[in-house]
């Protein structure tokens, strides 16, 4: 442990370490929270929260959840292939396949589990099947900018899970420029061999820059070879993109259908701890064959299936969602409202959609900056100065008035002019 000690040590040196807060409690977006390090507590104004449509607070979402505690308790001590599988279960799978547009879906407790079920069950199917045999090597394309979860998973695609050594053909991997095309084209056109299975994985809304994926021209490229896959991580796009939120597909107008007729294969992600209130994490499919693998993965199998109350709230804010898509209109005009008022003050702020990073000039510190919002002015953001460029992160929701919005805006634009008119100034020579 002596490295873990002297890296530690160094980095909290290098002011490279997150500050940390604990939250007592949250009214619509004003939330009290104590800093871990100091007890100091602050009632601030949040603009950190992937609550993106307010849901948490939701009463039918909340009454979801504790009614399923009573009929079923807090966990249901099994992963769903033994004996973990509850009803609402088979009613979110429904309500999800209903909302994308794709026929099958299989639940799993995170997107990172989902993501590694989906390279165990497409790269190395599932059980040694008598009289079965696969000689086909998968190739896999994948942004540069791509979450965590899908970089971690294809990272570790080339072995199923659990198996130190596998038997399987190979994985190749290839990244492409974000969100180039033209990159794509060429790398396909380059590195797909006639009997690959083909697969190419993009964030819907990248979660730093808040870019949308160019999906139409994505499948544009891959029908040229036919039954490629598309997987499509609309973590950030369900609930946020399209008029209904129903994502990226209905963001650019189209259906998976669109895709399929393309010779196109659509698979997409959905995960609940952004607009549905909860944790957790679905894989949606046209192709029936793909559920039963993604049942028996690694990552099923081994893993308690999604309890209860986690299961309700996502189950009863998708119904939510679909019932009222005035909440996901609330949500848009807020942030082209936000957008707009950043622009007006000067801050560069970048993206298209409710995540708004602003980027800092390099003499801002983030975690400054941030700190500031929070003493000052009452105000949470999310500084990043570690992961990506600098900046501050934003996050609008259905929930924030433009009273709210003005108010951020004002407070950052004081906190910028603040630490400028603190700096020296520069001596000519």
């Amino acid at each position: 442990m002596q490295v873990v000690k002297e890296y530690v040590q160094r980095w909290y040196e290098s002011g490279l370490e997150p500050d940390e807060y604990i939250c007592h409690g949250k009214q619509s977006n004003f939330v009290d929270i104590e800093e871990a390090e100091t007890g100091i507590r602050h009632k601030v104004l949040t603009f950190c929260t992937n609550d993106v449509l307010g849901l948490v607070q939701n009463k039918a979402v909340q009454q979801a959840a504790i009614d399923s505690i009573l009929q079923y308790g807090t966990s249901n001590s099994s992963c769903s292939v033994l004996s973990g599988r509850i009803d609402l279960h088979r009613q979110l799978e429904i309500e999800i396949s209903e909302f994308k547009h794709l026929g099958h879906t299989q639940l799993f407790l995170n997107a990172w589990l989902a993501m590694q079920a989906l390279m165990d069950a497409f790269c190395h199917l599932a059980i040694p099947v008598p009289g079965f045999q696969n000689t086909r090597e998968t190739l896999i394309f994948t942004d540069v900018l791509n979450h965590g979860c899908i970089v971690s998973a294809i990272a570790n695609a080339g072995t199923r899970s659990g198996k130190l050594f596998g038997h399987s053909p190979r994985v190749r991997v290839r990244a492409y420029r974000h969100c180039d095309m033209d990159d794509l084209a060429r790398k396909m056109q380059r590195y797909v061999r006639p009997d690959d299975r083909v697969m190419v994985v993009s964030d819907a809304v990248f979660s730093m820059d808040g870019d949308i994926a160019p999906l139409p021209d994505m499948i544009d490229i891959m029908k040229n070879y036919e039954g490629s896959v598309l997987v499509m991580d609309e973590a950030h796009a369900s609930g946020a993109l399209g008029a209904t939120g129903g994502g990226i597909y209905e963001h650019f107008g189209i259906l998976p259908q669109h895709a399929i007729e393309q010779g196109v294969i659509p698979l997409i992600m959905t995960t609940f701890s952004k607009f549905a209130a909860s944790a957790g994490a679905a894989i949606s499919t046209h192709v029936a064959e793909l559920k039963p693998l993604l049942n028996v993965s690694p990552s099923s199998i081994g893993t308690i299936s999604l309890p209860p109350p986690t299961t309700a709230a996502a189950l009863e804010s998708i119904r939510q969602v679909r019932q009222n898509p005035e909440i996901v209109q609330r949500l848009q005009e807020n942030t082209r409202y936000l957008r707009s008022r950043l622009i007006e003050h000067d801050f560069d702020v970048i993206g298209e959609t409710n995540v708004l990073p602003v980027l800092l000039p390099s003499d801002l510190d983030p975690k400054v900056f941030a700190r500031k919002l929070i003493t000052d002015h009452g105000i949470w953001v999310s500084p990043i100065w570690f992961i990506a460029k600098p900046r501050i992160r934003i996050t609008a929701n259905s929930l924030h008035t433009k009273e709210e919005i003005d108010l951020l805006v004002s407070s950052m634009t004081a906190v910028r002019n603040e630490i400028y008119s603190s700096k020296p100034a520069t001596i000519s020579a």
